[in-house]
């Protein structure tokens, strides 16, 4: 199919002799439509494989791109200042929506027009229920009260607590979404068992999509740091003690988890915590020399809790003397134990160069002299080193989400050197295991993995659905559906997420190709394709692939930080707000997990049925507005 816009070709227009508004109108629409139908027979020819349920929908699809392959608004003003449809909602039923408009035109034109055969396309009914029957085949049923539906990640602990599962359904929760990049199968198992008990006592429908982890190219691993543990107590403004530092102590050798949340784990060899009273005080000199004290306060399962109210820097094999009161200090039958390394990270400010390895050793940061002078930059491993053949110089690249930004520089057999061209002013910190994009290269990883085929042998059998990671053409969608039908699981609904810039651009073609099944839709996935396309396009983006799925009558699922601070933090921000009532103009939107996602599910479920009362998908639904009616007169 020809990427290529198709101009209009110049018409008569009303200030020409002999011409008038209306047999302008008339004819520019003559041209628009059989745009649409050339198109059609042009595409459909090579598609002989869709889905019955589908048929319809592609030719819409066709037909919409036809017209978007025009610049519509010189067109859009003048049938508006007629009091007609400006075209802005027809991506539903386009052919009826062109047809209406160039029928009326014909009854109200002076000149004998042959009357329009009108087609026996989709009307603007026809258009909704495809769309909501799509919707249901695919996310099944919608709840009481609303139509979009909510998706929530799940946490590693839904496989073992069922009635976090429940509340999370009775608050609100459709569908349950399994990232398969964490857990195993067994973990798996455990959540749907518990997701469908639940849904099933409740009287809910959820789904379980199962979304395949795909090659996702991250950082490798970074040097580990000292054996070391840093504590500081919280301080109030004038710099007395807010809050002491909360230390849970368990023996080394048999260490047992805190029984409640505690800011530090310290294991401590031998068996001396037996002995302990509460009250008596742990002293120590910490790393930097300095005399530390630990006291502890009361014993719990498996250890002791214990306070400190100094800040601390301790380290493994670190000594200790026990201070009781009434008796002289002494030796601590037991000293520190071995501590977890520290996490480490890369400094990177512009300017900086980064060199990227193709050998999976550990990184490290830039080495410098004692003049100042570089001996080493920093370097660290990508976990797919087959993108060393694709990238070139000259192409952006990004880290952990578009925190840090680069411009490859050299390409080389076994290391790649990126300038960093964007960070914060202070610097950033790249850690291992941090997500990278290349928008501008043409990258040749597989869409499926080995890993996602293995997984995909459990999801054809227990899932409903399953999320496509890095699709990026029509071929990948044809092979995913490949392996599923060699699986059994024909019946297992597609989700395509769009978060590559490539998938963005081949958006048209990847639909076509999911209509060869019964059952599609798309994710907008919209951190890394920000990344990709670039934050002052998403916006644009993420609209054009509204428009296009709406075209298709493919349901879209709205992802990626909607009521992020919420779930994470317990407090929404008002943008936060803003961006979950205009996922209304999706099928469905997903929640990413976070201690407080409970309470996320109930406040997405509460906006989307306020928003609903006033929005359906981009067209404004005018009720009663309360607000007409608060007008005072001036007198009063």
């Amino acid at each position: 199919m020809s990427s290529n816009k198709s101009q209009l070709p110049r018409l008569a227009t009303p200030e020409q002799p002999g011409s008038s508004e209306l047999d302008y109108l008339i004819e520019r629409l003559s041209v628009i439509r059989n745009d649409m139908v050339t198109l059609e027979a042009a595409v459909l020819a090579d598609r002989p494989n869709l889905h019955r349920s589908q048929v319809e929908s592609a030719k819409n699809l066709l037909h919409y791109l036809a017209l978007r392959r025009h610049d519509l608004r010189p067109l859009q003003q003048r049938l508006a200042a007629h009091g007609l449809s400006s075209l802005g909602r027809a991506e539903s039923h386009v052919r009826a929506n062109i047809d209406a408009i160039d029928s009326i035109l014909r009854r109200l034109s002076a000149s004998n027009h042959e009357a329009l055969r009108i087609s026996r396309g989709l009307t603007f009914e026809d258009g909704l229920k495809i769309l909501a029957a799509h919707t249901e085949e695919l996310l099944g049923p919608p709840p009481a009260q609303r139509k979009v539906r909510i998706m929530v990640t799940m946490p590693s602990e839904a496989a073992s607590d069922s009635g976090f599962v429940r509340n999370l359904i009775s608050s609100g929760m459709d569908c349950m979404r399994i990232n398969c990049a964490y857990d195993d199968v067994n973990a798996w198992a455990k959540m749907i068992e518990h997701a469908r008990k639940a849904a099933r006592e409740l009287g809910r429908n959820c789904r379980v999509l199962m979304d395949l982890a795909g090659p996702k190219l991250r950082t490798g691993p970074i040097r580990p740091g000292p054996r070391a543990l840093k504590w500081r107590p919280r301080r109030n403004q004038y710099g007395g003690i807010k809050v002491p530092v909360r230390i849970w102590l368990t023996e080394a050798l048999s260490p047992k988890p805190p029984p409640a949340q505690a800011d530090i784990c310290l294991p401590i060899t031998g068996t001396g915590l037996r002995e302990i009273k509460a009250g008596d005080v742990l002293k120590f000199f910490d790393a930097r020399g300095l005399s530390r004290s630990v006291t502890a306060i009361k014993p719990g399962e498996g250890g002791w809790w214990a306070e400190s109210s100094q800040t601390t820097y301790v380290r493994s094999g670190t000594l200790l003397h026990l201070a009781r009161a009434g008796k002289p200090l002494q030796v601590f039958p037991g000293k520190i134990g071995r501590l977890p390394a520290s996490e480490q990270f890369i400094p990177l400010k512009e300017g900086d160069t980064l060199t990227l390895t193709r050998k999976q050793i550990a990184g490290a940061p830039a080495v410098w002299d004692e003049n100042g002078q570089l001996i080493s930059s920093s370097h660290i491993a990508v976990t797919l080193p087959a993108i060393f053949k694709d990238v070139r110089p000259g192409e952006e690249i990004w880290f952990d989400d578009g925190a840090i930004g680069g411009v490859i520089s050299t390409v080389g057999a076994d290391e790649i050197k990126v300038k960093i061209t964007h960070a914060l002013p202070s610097g950033n910190k790249l850690r291992a295991d941090k997500g990278v994009n290349l928008p501008d290269s043409k990258l040749h990883l597989p869409s499926l993995t080995r890993k996602d085929r293995a997984d995909l042998k459990f999801v054809a059998r227990h899932a409903d659905l399953v999320g496509y990671s890095f699709v990026r053409s029509a071929a990948d969608v044809q092979e995913l559906q490949t392996q599923l039908a060699e699986l059994g699981g024909r019946n297992v609904g597609i989700i395509l997420k769009i978060e590559t810039r490539r998938a963005f651009e081949q958006l048209s073609n990847i639909l076509l190709a999911a209509m060869r099944s019964s059952s599609a839709g798309v994710m907008i996935a919209r951190g890394d394709l920000a990344i990709e396309c670039g934050w002052q396009r998403m916006a644009e983006v993420q609209e054009e692939i509204l428009w296009i799925c709406e075209a298709a009558h493919m349901p879209v699922v709205w992802a990626t930080q909607v009521l992020e601070s919420l779930a994470k933090r317990g407090i929404p921000s008002r943008a936060e707000i803003t961006d979950a009532a205009m996922g209304e103009r999706a099928e469905c939107v997903m929640l990413n997990k976070g201690p407080y996602i409970v309470d996320a599910v109930r406040v997405l479920d509460d906006i989307l049925r306020r928003m609903e009362r006033h929005q359906n998908k981009k067209r404004s639904m005018l009720r009663h507005l309360k607000l007409a009616d608060h007008l005072s007169s001036v007198a009063e």
